[in-house]
């Protein structure tokens, strides 16, 4: 099976996820065609996912698809954007269609549950790895970047966290049927598009928590020139997890934000942003640690 074969089963598992609305030419020629919405601003981003790395190499393929999808997803949405289009470039050791098959049928649950299409890509051989480009869109001078965090904001996360970092920390790796919680949340994340409105009218700043809750929020406040007092009580844990997991663990994908207001509709309030520098729980301050790919061992 060549380069070919394998991208005419990629085309087929995508079905009508491949091309439609806004994509006026799909998979098949040099490039595609977006139509892009007057009035607003293209959103991209990209992610690298690698076997071993940012998925256990005894995932399915439908896990490993699906997963890579909504990882690089939510990045848009913590801009505020609409998601749009999706490319995914695959290198795999051999050419195997029944994997392949199965990787893009995961994809395109991810593309469906967020109204996406997935547009492109290329194969190569080489080691087991995906880079998705997600492309969107938002209003004009609408998106919600990290450096606009004011004094004053309350800082809120959009659900519960810490469950990834569980499982991650556990090495909760058998897959078997069906996924413990903590399997769940690392596995099938959900990039909060549900929550694009509400960050574009009340988001001073935001950020997804990918690698782990001080992590991010220390990202927020480097950009800002600010500091956040967060309240260890007002962190909601996922179940099977504890707080360790929820600040350090990474991998939960919910949106971190701020806001000058005590209640958002989706949100919970974990604490504030004061003047100073660094992420403070309970009057502690927290060392920024969380994954990073080339930190010391």
């Amino acid at each position: 099976m060549d380069e070919f074969s394998l991208i005419n089963t990629v085309v087929a598992q995508l079905g009508e996820q491949a091309q439609g609305r806004w994509v006026r030419l799909g998979p098949g020629d040099d490039a595609a065609v977006i139509e892009q919405s007057p009035d607003c601003e293209a959103v991209a981003s990209i992610d690298t996912l690698v076997g071993g790395v940012h998925f256990p190499l005894g995932s399915t393929p439908l896990q490993v698809g699906y997963r890579a999808l909504m990882v690089s997803l939510s990045d848009l949405a913590a801009m505020g954007a609409e998601p749009r289009y999706v490319l995914v470039a695959l290198t795999l050791p051999q050419a195997d269609a029944a994997w392949v098959s199965h990787l893009a049928q995961g994809m395109a649950e991810a593309a469906v549950a967020c109204d996406v299409y997935l547009c492109g890509g290329n194969f190569a051989k080489g080691p087991l790895s995906l880079t998705v480009s997600v492309h969107g869109e938002i209003p004009m001078g609408q998106a919600v970047t990290r450096s606009g965090a004011r004094v004053g904001d309350g800082v809120f996360v959009s659900g519960d966290v810490g469950g990834a970092g569980a499982c991650v920390r556990q090495q909760d790796w058998d897959f078997s049927i069906p996924l413990s919680p903590g399997q769940e949340r690392y596995l099938r994340p959900r990039a909060r598009f549900d929550l694009c409105a509400h960050l574009r009218e009340h988001a001073h700043a935001a950020i997804d928590v990918s690698d782990g809750l001080v992590a991010d929020m220390s990202h927020i406040c480097t950009a800002s020139d600010v500091s956040a007092q967060l309240d260890r009580t007002a962190i909601p844990l996922s179940p099977g997890a504890v707080l360790e997991d929820a600040l350090y663990g990474g991998d939960d994908y919910q949106l971190l934000c701020t806001a000058a207001t005590d209640k958002l509709p989706g949100f919970t309030c974990i604490g504030e942003i004061t003047v100073g520098s660094g992420v403070w729980l309970d009057g502690v301050q927290l060392e920024p640690r969380g994954y990073n790919h080339f930190g010391a061992a």
